[in-house]
């Protein structure tokens, strides 16, 4: 077991701190326009656009299917586009005004899926809103519904649909609620933020869930780093039971679920499968804190935190309407340096390079960063066998194998390695010194992949329905 020693001054007392840490991982240096340059900046509540474009698929599943025509007249909250599956998510619009129209729209991963246009009246006129008079009595099934009916999926990115994690499957049992408040990925502050300033609200999310799905227990992981929020959740946390703020090393990409959970439990997620599977349920800050408005409020999901760094003349942590442009998120922090070079939706890690400044903020926008001359991909050399990329993994994978063999084309070998189980945290490729694109490597491997395994089954499928109709011609002749 990987452990890590840590010095912080409490009431002047120079104390020693241990925690488990999870294999591998990696501490990227904050340069000067990282996170302390935003983590002081408080929240900005944008200005709703003129014009919004709501894509109808900002989450994990299936695309939420569009309810509305060009020319009806929407308010803020009324549902746009219902869910497409289980694993699916409403849509709300996030102005008041006219659906102008509905067209293709292509999102920050590259990705092209329908949209639709609304015309901002700036009356600002809600939906009819109904807050839960009794939160404290919801069952699991009506906080279950009531999650699915306000469009929150997971915010710290992912875009999970949250209430697919609230309804454990036959045989699941949740017996801790983990809250990620980490934010590990540099520059990205909007969670820190959040934490500061609105402490009760998350701890109350977190009651609130606790209550309805019968967990007694709770735990709130986040970094070192971030110390004031620390003492202002614990400080909110007072006379609540079962709650428990934990402070944890900086360490990246300790926001992953299977990280954060054996960090603060010690249960090892197994490959392939879930939190649930060692009876936990992850839920980002943000998560709860837009569980919290849906409850107390009944606000559906229609804007959220995103922080903006980097070469910006203004970086800040702004509260944005889903749908706005990120051209007019830019401006509010008055435009870009000179010499910018990349810009990223995201963090500098995970996150996706865009070519088109029009491309909307959806739930999943945790920031957007504008980077330099540093920022770009440095020319790859030849795999020196260093096995640096092996000991940063978090998943215990051999990066190097997989890479090499999706540039062979084997697949099958690639797979057997476990490029599957990759979580794309990119730590791989930032400690590579021949300057491998490993991550992107990956990415193109689990694609090519998963489009041979849907292709396979397809055969299948269709194998089996020739099968069946031949059984049905000869049962007939006879």
């Amino acid at each position: 077991m990987q452990q890590h020693f840590w010095l912080r001054k409490e009431g002047g007392t120079l104390c020693v701190f241990r925690s488990h840490l999870f294999p591998g991982g990696i501490h990227p240096k904050e340069g000067v326009n990282g996170k302390a340059v935003n983590s002081g900046n408080a929240i900005v509540n944008m200005p709703a656009p003129a014009r919004v474009t709501i894509p109808v698929s900002q989450h994990i599943g299936a695309p939420a299917k569009v309810i509305v025509k060009k020319g009806d007249h929407v308010r803020i909250g009324q549902v746009i586009a219902e869910p497409g599956g289980f694993v699916s998510a409403p849509v709300h619009s996030s102005v008041s005004g006219t659906v102008d129209e509905i067209r293709p729209c292509t999102l920050a991963s590259g990705v092209v899926v329908t949209s639709i246009v609304i015309d901002n009246d700036f009356l600002d006129e809600w939906v009819e809103l109904h807050p839960s008079e009794h939160p404290e009595t919801l069952t699991a099934q009506e906080l279950q519904n009531l999650v699915r009916e306000s469009g929150i999926v997971g915010m710290g990115g992912a875009t999970f649909p949250t209430a697919v994690k609230l309804t454990p499957g036959a045989g699941k049992t949740v017996e801790k609620l983990i809250i990620n408040g980490a934010e590990c990925e540099p520059f990205l502050t909007a969670d820190h933020r959040l934490m500061l300033e609105s402490p009760g609200l998350i701890v109350d999310g977190v009651h609130i869930v606790m209550t309805a799905l019968g967990i007694r227990e709770a735990i709130i992981g986040v970094e070192a780093n971030k110390h004031d929020a620390v003492t202002a959740l614990q400080e909110a946390c007072r006379g609540t039971d079962g709650i428990e703020v934990r402070e944890l090393p900086v360490r990246y990409p300790q926001g992953g679920e299977k990280q954060l959970v054996y960090a603060l439990t010690r249960r090892e997620v197994p490959n392939g499968g879930l939190p649930l599977d060692v009876g936990c349920v992850v839920l980002n800050v943000g998560t709860v804190f837009a569980i919290e408005q849906a409850v107390r409020e009944g606000k559906p999901l229609v804007e959220r935190i995103t922080t903006v760094g980097g070469m910006v003349n203004n970086p800040g942590n702004y509260r944005v309407r889903i749908g706005t442009p990120i051209s007019l998120l830019l401006d509010a922090c008055g435009g870009l340096q000179a010499g910018v070079k990349k810009i990223i939706s995201g963090g500098p890690m995970m996150g996706m390079a865009i070519n088109d400044l029009e491309i909307p903020i959806t739930k999943g926008s945790s920031g957007i960063l504008a980077l330099g001359e540093a920022s770009l991909e440095p020319e790859e050399s030849a795999c020196i066998r260093c096995g640096r990329c092996t000991r940063a993994c978090p998943m215990k994978l051999p990066p190097y194998m997989m890479d090499a063999c999706i540039r062979h084309e084997r697949y099958e070998d690639a797979e057997k390695h476990g490029v599957m189980n990759c979580i794309e945290c990119g730590a791989c490729t930032f400690v590579c010194p021949a300057k491998r694109m490993l991550t992107q490597s990956f990415r193109t491997g689990k694609k090519v992949i998963t489009a041979r395994r849907k292709a396979a089954q397809a055969r299948e499928a269709a194998e089996k329905a020739a099968m069946e109709a031949k059984a049905t011609a000869e049962k007939k002749e006879a």
